[in-house]
C-alpha cells in the first residue's frame, strides 16, 4: 500500500488519469472544506513511492475533479464558490479556462466518455449543466429541483445524462428529446422504493427516502446503474425495469460517499464511506462466479486503513485489475490492490 499525505488539506476525490496508469489528481479543501483554501495535487506514483507533481491552489474548497478526456495535461474542479476551473499541468499556476453560473457549491463535475467534448456539473443549487472547453456558457442546463450531489454522462452512449439528488430520486435525462415541459428528463426513479425481490437480512417495504450522495455507472451494462447515500445501502439499478432497485448492499455503518463500479469486472464495485471504511462488493450478477445474472450481492472484503470518513475512491484503468485509489479526511491518499483485500471463498 503506497501512502500520500496532503497535510493541511482534506481530500474530497481522487481521480486517476485515463491517460497514464501512473497519475492521480486529488481535490482537497483546508478545514474539511467548511472555510480556506482548496488545493488540487497532480500525484506520480515511482517506484519510491507516491510523488507531488504540482499543485495548484484555489480561493475555496474544491469538492471534485475530473481528467480532460481530451488533452491528457488537463483537468477540471469543481468549487464551492460556484466555479468551475480548467487547469493545464503544463501552464503555471492559475487555470486556463473558468465558468461561473452555477449560484452555489459545485459537488460534481463529470467528462463524456463517448463524446469528449463535453463535460457536466451538479450543484447545490438544484441544477446540472453541460458545457463545452470553448463556451464560456453553458449548453444546457437541467432543473433537478433538488440539491443534486452527482451527475454523470452514460458511459455507453452520448446524450444520456444521468444525476442523483437530495430527493433520493435518480434522474435520466436524454438530451435528444426536446426540452419541452420535462427538460429533457425521461426518467425519475425513486431510489428509496422496495427490492424487487426480497434481500436477505434486510427489511422489506420502503424505508422512507434520504439523500442519495454518489452514482455510477456499469462499464458493461448499458442499463445498469449503482446508487449510495446517507442510509449506508448501495443500490443496483436496471433502467429497463426501472420501478424500484434489483439489488441491495447492506453493510457500511453510515452514508457511503462515493461508489465506482470496476472497470475490468461488471459485477464488482468499490465504496468509500464516512465508517473509514472503503469496501468491495459484487452485485451477484456474474454468472462465471456463480451467480444467477441477478442474485444476491455481498461483500468481497474490506479495507480500513483510513481514519476519518472515507470520501473518494477511483480504479485505476491500466495494468492489473485490482488497483485503486482513495482519499479520506485523514490528510491520506492510499492507493493499493483490492485483491489483497479480498475475504477467502
Amino acid at each position: 500500500m503506497l501512502e500520500f499525505r496532503t497535510t493541511g488539506f482534506n481530500p474530497y476525490s481522487t481521480k486517476y488519469s485515463p491517460f497514464f496508469d501512473s497519475r492521480l489528481a486529488v481535490s482537497a479543501g483546508a478545514n474539511f472544506g467548511l472555510v480556506g483554501n482548496g488545493r488540487l495535487y497532480i500525484l506520480n506514483l515511482t517506484s519510491n513511492g507516491i510523488a507531488c507533481e504540482k499543485f495548484f491552489e484555489t480561493q475555496d474548497c474544491l469538492f471534485d475533479t475530473a481528467w480532460s478526456e481530451q488533452h491528457e495535461n488537463q483537468l477540471l474542479t469543481a468549487g464551492g464558490d460556484g466555479s468551475l476551473k480548467l487547469f493545464d499541468i503544463g501552464i503555471g499556476e492559475f487555470p486556463v479556462a473558468g465558468w461561473q453560473e452555477h449560484g452555489r457549491e459545485v459537488f460534481s463535475v463529470h467528462w463524456g466518455l463517448v463524446d469528449k467534448s463535453r463535460f457536466a456539473s451538479s450543484s447545490w443549487d438544484g441544477t446540472v449543466k453541460i458545457w463545452t472547453p470553448e463556451r464560456k456558457e453553458s449548453l444546457v442546463t437541467l432543473p433537478v429541483h433538488s440539491c443534486v450531489y452527482s451527475a454523470q454522462f452514460s458511459p455507453h452512449h452520448p446524450d444520456i445524462v444521468t444525476c442523483v439528488s437530495r430527493d433520493s430520486h435518480l434522474r435520466v435525462y436524454d438530451l435528444r428529446t426536446k426540452a419541452s415541459a420535462q427538460n429533457h428528463m425521461t426518467l425519475a426513479i425513486p431510489i428509496h422504493a422496495p427490492p424487487k425481490l426480497p434481500v436477505p437480512g434486510y427489511g422489506q417495504g420502503s424505508v422512507g427516502p434520504t439523500e442519495c450522495l454518489t452514482h455510477d455507472w456499469n462499464k458493461y451494462r448499458d442499463s445498469v446503474l449503482a446508487t449510495a447515500g446517507v442510509d449506508g445501502v448501495i443500490r443496483t439499478f436496471d433502467l429497463r425495469n426501472p420501478s424500484g432497485p434489483v439489488n441491495l448492499l447492506p453493510g457500511h455503518e453510515y452514508a457511503v460517499r462515493k461508489i465506482s463500479w470496476s472497470p475490468h469486472l461488471s459485477d464488482v464495485l468499490l465504496s468509500a464511506s464516512y465508517d473509514m471504511t472503503c469496501r468491495v462488493w459484487t452485485d451477484g450478477s456474474n454468472v462465471e462466479k456463480g451467480g444467477s445474472g441477478a442474485g444476491f450481492g455481498r461483500e468481497l472484503g474490506r479495507m480500513d486503513a483510513h481514519t476519518e470518513f472515507a470520501m473518494g475512491v477511483d480504479w485505476c484503468l491500466f495494468g492489473a485489475e485490482g488497483w485503486c485509489a482513495t482519499c479520506a479526511w485523514d490528510e491520506r491518499v492510499l492507493v493499493w490492490d483490492v485483491r489483497e483485500h479480498m475475504r477467502a471463498g
